[in-house]
């Protein structure tokens, strides 16, 4: 797909201000350790079909390994969601939106955005984990150069994983960029997650998107109005760009449709309190698969361990050899698929599995 037939900037923005669930799109392995094209190709058909309105491949769950020069599948990777997603359109209109993780420094960030932007994504998910000591002002700088090539989404991510913190000042000053869609705010933290809603509020922009990456808070994110800068409640997160959405995506395209419903009904009462309960649920869960007792250790492993178990990958393998589930990880995922079954969509992936596995 060539870089023209990308979709224009303003169609993805609408897209992305409409609300999507954008699964964090895994890596499928072979048990020695290669790419399993046919399982790849079969958790993108899982993701269309399920009602995802994007993918976001090349990002953590996709495993950061994949651009090792000894490894090499970054390129291979892209290319095949991207064929993917567009021979296989699913139940949205059109395509879905589709982002491609970019990361390291300004050299290798434009690489990869130039090489997501030739097999046709739409958007880069910037990650700055590499630039965690470097200033605002060239931490800025690196990202007007990627948004020369890409439309940007920004990434808040949260230190303990490698991320940095990025001050109010510093969002204030991302939202100048022009080809800037959407915000990924996974800062894991309400006080870091409010500087980025009130840098938004402040530049007066209202064509970029706020996505949840608070995977222990999708649902509270979802739900709140932020106040913007009258007084009122007019900003909220859009949708929600996941790991956690990885898993039991059909479910999660629901839980957003209920979501935006209780915001549009302005009501709030038992819908939101029925909708919170089960934030609760999926936060407990979230502990179980992301493994947050071990620092996150066990966070890839935990959702390859939900995705074999459904049969979309054929075992829980990594890249590195060594990571897999921590300790206790098994029994707290047997605790909470057990204590939460209708938060998965085991029939609906039991039922197409065959079809998407051809």
């Amino acid at each position: 797909m060539a870089a023209s037939e990308r979709r224009p900037v303003l169609d993805v923005r609408q897209a992305l201000l409409r609300g999507l669930v954008i699964p964090a799109h895994p890596l499928a392995l072979t048990s020695t350790r290669r790419l399993d094209e046919r399982r790849q190709v079969a958790l993108t058909r899982y993701y269309c079909d399920a009602g995802a309105g994007g993918i976001a491949v090349g990002v953590h769950t996709t495993q950061f390994a994949i651009r090792d020069a000894s490894v090499d599948l970054l390129r291979p990777v892209l290319d095949l969601a991207m064929r993917s997603v567009n021979d296989w359109r699913g139940t949205e209109p059109g395509r879905p939106v589709a982002i491609a993780g970019v990361c390291g420094a300004t050299r290798q960030a434009m690489a990869e955005a130039e090489l997501a932007a030739a097999v046709g994504y739409d958007a880069a998910l910037l990650s700055l984990a590499a630039l965690r000591d470097t200033d605002n002002a060239a931490v800025l700088e690196h990202c007007r150069r990627v948004a020369e090539v890409l439309p940007l989404v920004g990434f808040y991510l949260q230190p303990a994983v490698g991320g940095r913190v990025l001050d109010r000042e510093f969002w204030r000053a991302f939202f100048d960029i022009e080809p800037v869609v959407a915000v990924k705010v996974a800062p894991f933290d309400r006080y870091r997650t409010m500087d980025v809603v009130a840098a938004l509020v402040a530049s007066g922009r209202r064509d970029v998107a706020l996505y949840t990456g608070n995977d222990d808070a999708i649902v509270a994110d979802l739900l709140t109005p932020f106040p913007d800068s009258g007084g009122g409640s007019h900003v909220h997160f859009a949708g929600g760009l996941l790991g956690q959405w990885a898993v039991w995506t059909r479910e999660a395209v629901r839980l957003l449709e209920q979501c935006r419903a209780a915001v549009a009904a302005r009501g709030g009462g038992e819908d939101a309190l029925r909708l919170l309960a089960t934030g609760a649920e999926l936060t407990d869960v979230n502990a179980a698969l992301f493994d947050p007792a071990h620092q996150f250790a066990g966070c890839i492993p935990g959702i390859h361990e939900v995705l074999r178990r459904q049969g979309l990958l054929a075992g829980r393998w990594c890249l590195d050899p060594h990571e897999d589930l921590s300790p206790g990880q098994m029994e707290e995922i047997d605790r909470v698929l057990t204590r939460y079954p209708h938060l998965g969509d085991d029939a609906f992936v039991a039922e197409h599995l065959e079809r998407w596995l051809r």
